[in-house]
């Protein structure tokens, strides 16, 4: 740094926050620190004090910290979202609609390695509502290397290194199995379930069967409801490894892609999920569905509604923080559930 007229400081970096006091007013900083000076804050700054400064000397190699972090914003920023004034180096990405929130991981991890900057962003993979903060970036330094910055850049790659998209009202159908809950033994206390859930999103159920374990049944009755439009189907009932449990056999069936048959995850170790050959999801719900408060239907359903495909290596990555300690008073998504690294 260096010390310069205060007239000739416009257009230089200041090195400290300027104080100014008025008695029984106010003792505040006017200016702070990384503050470009202009030619309007000349009579200020000499009305406090200072008739010199301590500026940055000019570097070409460098940036300033809010130049700085508008390149950690252009990171960042996907669609959905919009962006904070740069202040201090600091810049925050707020949502403009609710939607899933994304973070590719491996690539956060790469540029927050690099030091001299930081991005923070709240949980990859929940729901947010318009108006969430999403991430805080910052620089540092007052000033950091053009170099470093270009090694964030590449660090990031070409995509945004945020995602937010937009859930979906989608139309869906419910396949209850068993022969219990078909002969009337018992109530179907299942399908209430998913429709509570699934209302929270605006979403409909359009069609709803019941059926003994007859896994030919159970494959027509969810081909019926594809054909019908439907784009979502899940079946409830028949998901254990009993002999008399024929749901998984029934959706594979139907000629759906099965992703995979269990998830490291409790309550819900064994969840199906499958596509259809056009992308519509048909899933298979443990019994804990019905009566835990949270379970990996909560975790996946977002990812449904979102169109973000369920994949193996997703789910077994939920084994860290898969585990739901089933507090007296559920505080999710407020809590470590699903939230692994």
């Amino acid at each position: 740094m260096k010390l310069i007229r205060t007239e000739d400081a416009v257009g230089q970096v200041l090195c400290h926050d300027i104080t100014q006091i008025i008695p029984g007013v106010t003792k505040d900083a006017v200016f702070r620190k990384g503050h470009i000076v202009r030619e309007e804050d000349i009579p200020v700054l000499l009305s406090v004090g200072k008739e010199h400064l301590y500026v940055w000397e000019n570097d070409e190699t460098k940036l300033h910290e809010n130049d700085a972090a508008q390149i950690l914003r252009q990171i960042c920023q996907g669609e959905n979202m919009e962006a904070t004034e740069p202040k201090e180096g600091k810049i925050e990405l707020i949502a403009a609609c609710d939607g899933l929130f994304l973070a590719e991981l491996e690539r956060l991890r790469a540029i927050n390695s690099l030091g001299e900057m930081m991005i923070a962003t709240r949980p990859s993979g929940f729901v947010v509502k318009k108006g969430d903060k999403l991430c805080g970036t910052r620089v540092i330094p007052l000033v950091i290397e053009k170099e470093k910055m270009e090694r964030a850049k590449q660090a990031a790659g070409e995509q945004p290194l945020l995602r937010l998209l937009p859930l979906k009202q989608k139309r869906y159908g419910v396949v209850t199995t068993g022969s219990e809950v078909a002969a009337g033994r018992i109530t179907d206390q299942f399908t209430p379930v998913i429709q509570a859930k699934l209302a929270e999103f605006g979403c409909q159920m359009v069609s709803h069967v019941v059926l003994g374990d007859d896994n030919a049944a159970i494959t027509a009755a969810i081909r019926q409801m594809l054909q019908e439009g439907c784009e979502m189907v899940f079946c409830t009932g028949g998901m254990s490894v009993d002999p008399d449990d024929k749901t998984p056999l029934a959706i594979r069936n139907t000629g759906a892609r099965v992703i995979s048959y269990g998830a490291p995850v409790l309550p819900g170790a064994m969840f199906l999920v499958s596509y259809m050959e056009d992308g519509r999801p048909v899933c298979g719900l443990p019994g804990c569905v019905m009566y835990a408060k949270r379970t990996i239907f909560d975790l996946a359903l977002p990812r449904l509604l979102a169109d973000e495909p369920i994949t193996g290596e997703w789910l077994a990555g939920l084994g860290n923080g898969g585990l739901c300690l089933n507090c007296p008073e559920c505080h999710f998504p407020n809590c470590g559930f699903g939230k692994g690294v």
